[in-house]
């Protein structure tokens, strides 16, 4: 449904994409995790129609990005990450605007929007900038979808989302997934990773790795402790000044190591520590996450 090869895009002298290639299957929810300004916002304007890359080709449901932007947009639905929608409409009056853009009616696709739109329909009247913010995100994808597109783009749709609509979005996602509707999704947290069928990894405008959630973690061959102290911070820059320490990150209440040598033992770390004035040491192993593979792999790329 989507095939992107080799999509660049400069900003002046600020690369924004470099040599970005990925393809989604139908049905399919692929998502591009990676930090604010890591290249996701850019890559979807390029494969919406809405920017030109400076060198590549994308291909949308069997269309060219620049040859067939005309039908694309009538294929496709787009939810930006900033809110977008009519702010003085009221929900319906949104809605029914959204629907006669393209020739089609609340009535007739209504069952793709019931379990998204029934959740703020009591709110029909309410003007959409009066919204909460997760009831605005129900509504904009209630508008991405009410034309039944083909391929649905969600730029950051959970960013300042409470947790309970966010778990919300995730079971519609996964929902409309059964109708055939491939969707690409970006976003900033690592967690939601795990509720993709395939993600790409980014920074830095590159895709460091795409594969299954599964199988990225899968791929993650060091040695990961975790380590506490009843000094976090100093913990943090003692751990970072021992060599026999490959890599230290922060993650909330303790911090993700690991070793260059895998035989050093955790007694002689303790030890270390010991001797740097740390008490009520915690080291014990751990699996890893699709954060610790995304920081290991953004460190041995900037290596």
């Amino acid at each position: 449904m989507v095939f992107a090869e080799n999509i660049s895009k400069k900003f002046g002298k600020v690369t924004a994409i470099k040599d970005v290639s990925f393809q989604v299957d139908k049905g399919e929810i692929f998502g591009i995790i990676g930090p604010d300004g890591s290249g996701k916002t850019t890559l979807f304007r390029i494969l919406t129609t809405l920017l030109l890359a400076d060198k590549g080709s994308a291909i949308v449901d069997g269309l060219d990005v620049v040859k067939d932007f005309k039908e694309i947009r009538k294929r496709i639905g787009y939810m930006p990450g900033r809110f977008s929608l009519y702010q003085d409409l009221t929900v319906k009056e949104n809605l029914e605007i959204f629907a006669t853009i393209f020739d089609t009616s609340i009535e007739e696709n209504y069952y793709l929007v019931k379990d998204i739109y029934s959740q703020i329909e009591p709110f029909k009247n309410r003007r959409a900038g009066a919204l909460s913010g997760g009831m605005k995100q129900k509504l904009a994808l209630s508008c991405a979808l009410i034309h039944k597109p083909t391929v649905l783009f969600l730029d950051e749709p959970t960013t300042g989302v409470d947790p309970v609509s966010r778990k919300e979005l995730w079971t519609m996602l996964k929902s409309l997934k059964k109708d055939g509707i491939s969707i690409i999704v970006s976003t900033a947290y690592m967690d939601e990773a795990s509720l993709c069928d395939r993600v790409a990894l980014m920074s830095a405008g590159k895709f460091l790795k795409v594969e299954t959630p599964e199988n990225i973690i899968g791929q993650f061959n060091e040695t990961l402790l975790s380590v506490s102290s009843n000094k976090m911070y100093e913990l943090l820059i003692d751990l970072r000044a021992n060599d026999k320490i490959a890599s230290c990150f922060a993650f909330g209440d303790s911090h993700h190591i690991t070793l260059k040598d895998r035989n050093y033992p955790i007694t002689a770390l303790n030890d270390y520590l010991q001797d740097m004035n740390h008490k009520n040491i915690e080291i014990f192993p751990i699996q890893p996450g699709i954060e610790d593979c995304f920081m290991e792999l953004t460190s041995k790329e900037s290596e």
